[in-house]
């Protein structure tokens, strides 16, 4: 016997991470992740910036 509510309720769980998955992949990146991303990269030029040997030219 097979409870219609909750197979009902699997198959709009399904549908929703199906949509929820589709919108990820159309909008990209959350902010969390742009900001962690920009962060890293200022630190990275920082570093790169402060490891540059200065010229007598």
């Amino acid at each position: 016997m097979i409870n219609l509510r909750m197979a009902r309720k699997r198959r709009d769980r399904a549908a929703r991470e199906k949509d929820a998955a589709s919108a990820r992949a159309q909008h990209g990146l959350g902010k969390a992740e742009l900001a962690s991303r920009k962060a890293e990269e200022a630190r990275a030029s920082r570093q790169l910036d402060g490891a540059k040997l200065e010229r007598d030219d």
